[in-house]
Parts: structure tokens; C-alpha cells; sequence
């Protein structure tokens, strides 16, 4: 049986159109997304592709005749791919624009009658004081204040909830990695609003401040266990968690900011990163099926 929503709006609507995926309540959405367990999103488009690319592999799901796997979002907001029981869409940067699609998403596979599916945001961030190439699996998120919080502004008025993930679930999907090339580890993460000002980068159009300014704020978020910073940990660890969801995050690190604010990396081995994180929860959601029916087959006409 699906999980209920804290929203009791949604039972009076006679029609509930998501308007950026571009699906609604009138069509069958049982018949096309009931199977779904697993929900991965990912800022880059590319990046959703390169997933459900390597999940068609893993699942033996041959591709479409385009040799490619088919965009399934009717409008030109998102991209979003079905491959058997997984669903991936992308959902650009920033909080604002994450939560919009996780919206979308839990209410999609809500009204799919879907069970207790699992999101999971598969990303990259920059490192505190941690190599580039390691995995981070967030606990907990931060925000701009360095408070473990996100604040929701709704009708005019704050409200303050937690930005904490699902522990079990980082830490099942941690047992996962088996590549001696990196390390994964689980630790918290800073959400910044701005790529620029937000993260202290010198190299942005405006800046009023130094290079030892930028190294104390760094050395403050390692003090406070931060292991890696990106932009959307507490707005999907708190939608998630309101919405009774169970929520992972997994982002690889592409460059150490207590060394620097570049990405000094080539383009052979910023791709390489950039695998790192889609195969592991590759695996995981390979043994998870597995575990639950000996293996996954693919629907047949």
C-alpha cells in the first residue's frame, strides 16, 4: 500500500497536473510508474543519462531503437528516464529548483500507488579538507549559517525543520563499495545557496574578500565535521524527510577547497569521477532487487 502524503489537499483534487514533469492525475499513472522502487535524481542532465545507460546494461533492458534511452518528461524543464523499477530526472542547481522536482516526483509515485520508494540525489561537490575522487554519502545537511537545519518559507512565516538523511540507508548503501581506487565515506554536508559568494570563492564577479578569509571558513566547516560542500543537502534531506520518504545522497568530491577553488582535473579523469558515484548506487540498487526477487526482468510486451 503506498504512503500517505501530510497533505490533505491532494484527496480533494479532481485533477493534480505536475506541471513540469507534465504528467496528471487523469492519466493512468499506475500502468506507467507503478514498479518504481527507486527514485535518482542529479543536477546534469547528462549525468541521468549516463545512469540509466549503465542501468540498462546492468539489467539486460535493451535500448531503444535510437540506441539511447528514451526522455519520458513532456516538457523541456527536466529530462526524466524509466529503466524497470528505477526512475531518474535531472533537476538543475540550487535548492529551489531540486525541491520543485522532488515535489513532482513523490507525488508522481504517490498517485502511482507505488511502496516505500527510495530517493537517492547522485552529485558532486567540493571537498573539505578530502581528496578529490572520494564519495561522500550525507548524514546530515548545514545551512549558510552552519546550523543543521533548512528553512521552508511558507505564507510569509520561517519554518525550521531538520536536514538530516536516513542512516541506515547510507550507511546500506556504503557496504556497497568495492573499488580500491577510492574511499566512501559517510559525513555531513554544507548546502550553499550561491556558487560563488555562498561557498567563498575568490574567482566570482564580485568578491570583498581574501584568501586567508576563504582558508578560516574552510578550516571552521572541518571543525564542525563538514565534509564536502554542494546546494541542495537540506532543502531534499528536509522535503524527504516531511514526506516520510527514506533519502540518500551521494556526491563525489572534484576538488579539496581547503587547497583551492578549481577544479584541476583532466578531462579523462573528470569523467572517471563522475562514474563513481552512479556505479556504486548501481550496485546497490542491483542487490536490492535481488534481495527482494532473486533478480529484476524486464517487462515484456
Amino acid at each position: 500500500m503506498a504512503q500517505s502524503l501530510p497533505n490533505p489537499h491532494l484527496a480533494l483534487m479532481e485533477n493534480d497536473k505536475l506541471h513540469h514533469l507534465g504528467y496528471s492525475t487523469t492519466e493512468d499513472l499506475k500502468a506507467l510508474f507503478g514498479d518504481v522502487k527507486f527514485v535518482c535524481v542529479g543536477g546534469s542532465a547528462n549525468r541521468m543519462l549516463m545512469l540509466t545507460t549503465m542501468l540498462h546494461d546492468e539489467f539486460s533492458i535493451p535500448l531503444p531503437a535510437t540506441g539511447k534511452p528514451e526522455n519520458i518528461c513532456k516538457t523541456e524543464r527536466f529530462v526524466m528516464y524509466k529503466v524497470g523499477p528505477v526512475l531518474a530526472s535531472n533537476h538543475h542547481i540550487g535548492g529551489t529548483s531540486v525541491t520543485i522536482v522532488l515535489h513532482e516526483l513523490i507525488k508522481l509515485l504517490y498517485y502511482a500507488g507505488c511502496v516505500e520508494p527510495i530517493f537517492i540525489r547522485i552529485g558532486t561537490s567540493g571537498g573539505v579538507g578530502i581528496p578529490p575522487g572520494t564519495i561522500v554519502i550525507t548524514d546530515r545537511g548545514y545551512d549558510e549559517q552552519l546550523k543543521n537545519q533548512h528553512i521552508v518559507t511558507t505564507l510569509g512565516k520561517f519554518q525550521v525543520t531538520d536536514a538530516v538523511f536516513d542512516k541506515g540507508l547510507a550507511e546500506e548503501i556504503q557496504r556497497h563499495h568495492t573499488e580500491k581506487s577510492h574511499d566512501v565515506i559517510i559525513g555531513s554536508t554544507l548546502a550553499i545557496r550561491d556558487f560563488y559568494e555562498g561557498m567563498g570563492r575568490l574567482d566570482g564577479a564580485v568578491c570583498e574578500h581574501g584568501e586567508e578569509e576563504r582558508l578560516a571558513f574552510h578550516r571552521k566547516l572541518q571543525e564542525l565535521g563538514i565534509k564536502n560542500i554542494e546546494k541542495e543537502a537540506t532543502s531534499m534531506s528536509s522535503l524527504c524527510k516531511r514526506a516520510n520518504r527514506q533519502a540518500a545522497m551521494v556526491c563525489v568530491i572534484l576538488a579539496d577547497r581547503l587547497s583551492s577553488d578549481r577544479i584541476q582535473l583532466t578531462p579523462e579523469t573528470y569523467k572517471e569521477y563522475n562514474l563513481r558515484p552512479l556505479r556504486l548506487v548501481t550496485r546497490f540498487i542491483k542487490h536490492r532487487l535481488e534481495q527482494a526477487c532473486d533478480g529484476y526482468e524486464a517487462k515484456t510486451d
